[in-house]
């Protein structure tokens, strides 16, 4: 069996802080409810279906600086996340 990982900065935050985990997630969900959210999750839905990859673990589709959707690892796609002026785009 692997030994058992350090949590990474954020996770060991949130453990040690029960009150600022909740509003984070009250905060995460109030964002991911507004329709801008829903269309951008049903338009990577609507990819992985056509694609015939939908529920079956797999790629994410990732948006380019084009607007293409291509599938990319999703360690490498969700790591992306715009930090220190880098785009969040592939």
């Amino acid at each position: 069996m692997a030994a058992r990982k350090k949590p990474k900065s954020s996770a060991a935050y949130y453990k040690a802080n029960p009150e600022s985990y909740r509003k984070k997630l009250a905060a995460d969900k109030k964002r991911n409810a507004t329709s801008k959210a829903k269309k951008y999750r049903a338009e990577l839905a609507r990819e992985r279906r056509k694609r015939g990859i939908m529920g079956k673990g797999g790629p994410d589709m990732s948006h380019t600086k084009s607007g293409k959707l291509v599938a990319e690892n999703a360690r490498k796609n969700r790591a992306r996340n715009g930090s220190n002026g880098k785009s969040t785009k592939k």
